[in-house]
């Protein structure tokens, strides 16, 4: 593996007094903590080896021919991206649900809790990137927003959504002390000068897109400026800054499926990262994204393919029919109720519930619910490739 060397976590031993009194006794005698330090890198100098270079720069050529393919259907392309990206993002986080349930969760029908995370995952995204468009910076503001939009649902967390953190947190150990962490951030009275100095570097264009993008990441997951939720922000951060430097203009890169399918190698290189190697993050985030960017052309290629295929399954509907119409917005809405069709191509209700009966026995669109009423209906083929998409990037990133 190239090694990039970069300053090193200080650390620091801090004092500890639980607030919350709980655990072993272990946990109420705590007194002490060692907690990571992450050093500046807003003028961070970062060389890469002259393979990792290669490898980088093929990774940003696959990222950028993204959004010059099918031109016609890149806003359905730049949509199910998007959705691919939140949801092997929440699973990463062991946050799990099926593609129906997040279908179910998108149009607002009740679904369960890792479902509705991920649209909220989807909703955070979305967020943060559209604040950037157009080259603007990225700013401290956005960030916070994107988190809110990503906590407001969650009981547990809606009173620190969208707040950096005031308090001591941790990863793994006990639940009720820092006792056996594996990784202790920086004390709350750090967060805002280091987030400040990572929007710096963030915001810099004399660096190569993804090292900055795989960095920026690194850093704010030592930060670990919120309560909860910092693994999906620090993902849609990397996403936020392909865009800003106009890697990507409309889509996204779906890293995170590559990411969750070598879940320990990517927890190996934000240590690593922190031991001063930025090597291994900056490799991870070129292979994967190599790989996503490839597949997701794949994708492009076959949503292309759809429209023709939906008709022929449908006995080619007559042009301006009930169901020609809705085939021609499906793309742009496969999740949708009869109200929604209704609204979206007019015409007589019946020849509305008529065209979405002719193509559920076509085998186009299929329901979400068990409702005989107020049903929800998703575009089968499309639901299908969103799974899909990240099985096949996952399958090649575990083949190495």
């Amino acid at each position: 593996m190239p090694t990039v060397v970069i300053p090193a976590h200080g650390l620091r031993t801090e004092q500890w007094q639980q607030r919350h009194r709980g655990g072993t006794r272990e946990d109420r005698m705590l007194r002490e903590v060692t907690v990571a330090v992450p050093p500046p890198i807003a003028r961070l100098d970062v060389t890469l080896p002259a393979t990792l270079a290669t490898e980088v720069e093929d990774a940003v050529r696959a990222v950028t021919a993204l959004d010059a393919t099918h031109g016609q259907h890149l806003g359905p392309l730049a949509t199910l991206l998007l959705r691919a990206e939140s949801v092997a993002s929440s699973k990463i986080e062991y946050v799990e649900a099926t593609v129906d349930d997040y279908a179910r969760a998108l149009h607002g029908a009740r679904s369960n809790s890792s479902a509705t995370a991920m649209v909220a995952s989807t909703r955070a995204l979305h967020e943060l990137i559209t604040s950037v468009d157009g080259g603007g910076p990225l700013a401290l503001d956005a960030v916070l927003r994107a988190h809110a939009v990503l906590m407001a649902d969650d009981p547990s967390e809606r009173d620190q959504a969208g707040r950096v953190r005031t308090e001591q947190n941790w990863i793994g150990g006990s639940d009720h002390s820092p006792r056996g962490a594996l990784y202790v951030p920086p004390p709350a009275r750090h967060v805002g000068p280091a987030l400040d100095d990572l929007l710096v570097f963030a915001n810099r264009d004399d660096i190569g897109v993804l090292t900055q993008a795989a960095i920026a990441h690194a850093q704010f997951e030592s930060i670990h400026p919120f309560t909860d939720g910092n693994g999906r922000i620090g993902r849609a951060l990397v996403s936020s800054i392909l865009r800003r430097r106009g890697a990507t203009r409309r889509t996204v890169v779906p890293l995170a499926s590559a990411i969750v399918a070598r879940r320990e190698a990517y927890f190996d290189a934000l240590g690593a990262y922190r031991d001063g190697d930025a090597g291994p993050i900056v490799a991870a985030f070129a292979k994967g994204s190599f790989i996503a960017a490839v597949e997701a052309r794949t994708t492009a290629d076959r949503l292309a393919e759809l429209p023709d295929r939906w008709s022929e399954a449908a006995g080619r509907p007559r042009r301006g029919s009930a169901a020609a119409r809705i085939l021609d917005t499906l793309l742009d809405h496969p999740v949708f109720s009869a109200d929604d069709a209704e609204e979206r191509v007019g015409g007589a209700t019946s020849s509305v519930y008529g065209a979405i009966n002719r193509l559920h026995d076509a085998g186009v669109v299929r329901p979400l619910t068990r409702r005989t009423r107020n049903q929800v209906w998703v575009a089968a083929a499309v639901a299908d490739e969103l799974n899909d998409l990240g099985v096949r990037i996952a399958q090649r990133a575990r083949l190495g």
